[in-house]
């Protein structure tokens, strides 16, 4: 792998995604994805590029020092308990490098059902670090506009549905009456849930009672812990 091309497209390999796949998910064309496989990534996406696919800026772009960023230290962990000892760290170190493949699920006949042979693949200690269990966690497509600009339609997502509890102000995935929704959420000391959306004005917070979360089928799915899109044109 000579070019910042070369290790894009062994990273989409890796991810299993094809270009064209790739393109449409980042809502460029097809001829874009190509032209960085040939001339290399160009310096103004880099950031990007290696944010979305969970790599390291510099190694992205010259190849040079470590593939992943260094593993934030996981806050929720459970404390030691006295009299062990803990694990050591050049153990840790050898699993730095191991990736988890998440599978992509939609809608179909209005149920989650998973898309055969799609996957995103996420290095295993930034799902440690979030406390996230790769058996819990799955893959969406944004649904809808209503998180524009910050998740475009068709938005890459990934979904820890074992944390379903609501904290106020973070984004969460959706079921209502058979349909996906993303929203941000809080939640009243009477049950009551509020969905927010990011284009407040062209949607305006809705508020649904007990009785209609139950009457409506509307159910948390599972926090939204990932996300990543590149944007579909330059700015002028």
């Amino acid at each position: 792998m000579n070019t910042s091309g070369d290790r894009l497209k062994t990273l989409l390999l890796e991810c299993n995604l094809s270009p064209s796949d790739f393109a449409a998910q980042r809502q460029v064309t097809p001829q874009h994805v190509n032209n960085w496989f040939k001339r290399g990534v160009p310096l103004a996406r880099l950031d990007e590029i290696a944010e979305l696919l969970c790599v390291c800026s510099k190694w992205l772009r010259t190849g040079e020092g470590p593939k992943h960023p260094t593993p934030l230290p996981r806050l929720n962990a459970a404390p030691r308990i006295p009299g062990t000892e803990p694990a050591d760290p050049s153990l840790l170190a050898a699993h730095t490098h191991e990736d988890i493949q998440l599978p992509f699920y939609s809608m179909q006949s209005r149920q989650l059902k998973p898309i055969d042979n799609r996957y995103l693949r996420l290095p295993a200690y930034a799902l440690d670090a979030l406390g996230v269990d790769p058996g819990l966690a799955l893959c969406l497509s944004m649904p809808a506009s209503n998180m524009s600009p910050l998740l475009p339609r068709g938005t890459t997502l990934a979904i820890d549905t074992g944390l379903t509890r609501i904290v106020e102000g973070e984004l969460y995935a959706l079921l209502h009456n058979g349909r996906l929704r993303i929203h941000s959420l809080s939640q009243r000391a009477n049950g009551t849930l509020r969905l927010h959306s990011h284009d407040s004005d062209q949607h305006p917070t809705e508020t649904y009672s007990p009785a209609q979360l139950k009457n409506q089928k509307l159910s948390v799915l599972g926090w939204v812990f990932w996300w990543g899109h590149l944007r579909n044109s330059r700015p002028y």
